[in-house]
């Protein structure tokens, strides 16, 4: 299990490079069709007759899967390159459902057994990792790539036991002046975690808020979300608690990244809810990884948190992996006109006591 081969792969994949992912039983040799043009597809497919490896979810808006069959969102599913898919800018069509109303006539499509199941799903994981869409053309034979890796390197990439802490200093924060900074690395991922210890360490649990990173809430103040209060009420609520720990963890999106959040806003204006608008673009509800977050505390030596949430799946994602969370304190804030259904989808599909 080789990390650095899947920090590779995301970096081809960002630049629109072909990639090879091997398997028990065979490989994949895939090019994202987010990034391709029309010279490095002709590359990668002279014959014009690679397959288009898509997400079941997508596969369910083109008619090509069942409900039950796009339970997994990230299952692959691959159809025809038919002539008419002449491409990028048509397989991109097929690709992005944001497209869609601008595009709706769409087909026929032809639905193929997916060669290398468990390789196809890798490289759906690959992509949401990548910041992409989940969309590849696929073959199967010796395709020139740019680079190669294994399922099992895709898996040691996600590892959050490499993350440590990298430098520390004291910062003193408007909710409180005792605060120290805390930053985390990994070897392989290039985001790097932040902690702020706001207050005097001592021998109770700590107050935790588990914070991910919204640059459109946190930076930018937007009304869509309620991300930038919750991080501005998080620091005054652990600011007047004994002590505690904010972890601001680089998820962006739920763990789809900035520009598939983008793409989740523009299906949102659609009329699509949140969870509708993730699953529609391939990916899942929630793709946050909580362990990153439990690495985290763990390196702090904190074992016993009073967690500062409204979601029960940080509750669960924690104790999964050894932080008792002694007790839930729930983070109250007004909605707007902007996010009252945003915070309501969030009430009713996602299980947030609001």
């Amino acid at each position: 299990m080789d990390p650095r081969a899947a920090a590779r792969a995301i970096d081809a994949l960002r630049r629109g490079w072909a990639i090879r992912i091997a398997g028990e039983h065979g490989a994949l040799a895939l090019l994202p069709i987010e990034g391709a043009t029309r010279e490095s597809l002709a590359a990668f497919d002279p014959d014009a007759s690679a397959p288009l490896l898509l997400s079941a979810a997508r596969a369910v808006t083109l008619k090509l899967a069942n409900q039950r069959a796009a339970a997994d969102p990230q299952a692959p599913a691959l159809i025809a390159r038919e002539r008419w898919i002449d491409g990028p800018v048509a397989a991109m069509a097929i690709a992005d459902p944001v497209t869609d109303l601008a595009t709706p006539l769409k087909g026929p499509f032809r639905a193929l057994p997916v060669p290398q199941g468990d390789v196809a799903a890798a490289a759906l994981i690959l992509a949401r990792l990548a910041g992409l869409l989940p969309a590849f053309f696929i073959r199967e034979d010796d395709a020139p790539v740019e680079t190669a890796l294994s399922i099992a390197d895709v898996q040691a990439y996600a590892d959050p036991k490499r993350l440590a802490i990298a430098a520390r200093a004291r910062l003193p924060v408007a909710a409180r002046a005792d605060a120290e900074i805390i930053a985390f690395r990994s070897t392989a991922d290039p985001r790097e975690h932040i902690a702020l210890i706001i207050g005097e360490r001592d021998g109770s649990a700590p107050v935790v808020r588990l914070h991910s990173e919204c640059l459109t809430g946190d930076v930018l103040g937007s009304l869509k979300c309620d991300c930038g209060p919750q991080l501005h009420g998080a620091l005054h609520e652990i600011a007047e608690a004994r002590w505690g720990v904010l972890l601001y963890l680089r998820q962006e999106g739920r763990g789809i990244g900035l520009i598939n959040k983008l793409r989740a806003y523009q299906l949102q204006d659609q009329g699509f809810d949140t969870v509708d608008a993730n699953v529609r673009l391939g990916f899942a509800v929630d793709a946050r990884d909580f362990g990153v977050a439990a690495r985290m505390l763990d390196l702090l030596g904190i074992t016993h948190v009073r967690l500062l949430t409204n979601n029960p799946a940080k509750v669960a994602g924690l104790e999964a992996e050894g932080i008792s969370v002694v007790e839930r304190l729930p983070l109250s804030l007004p909605s707007n006109p902007h996010n009252a259904h945003y915070l309501a989808t969030k009430r009713d599909r996602t299980g947030h006591d609001l």
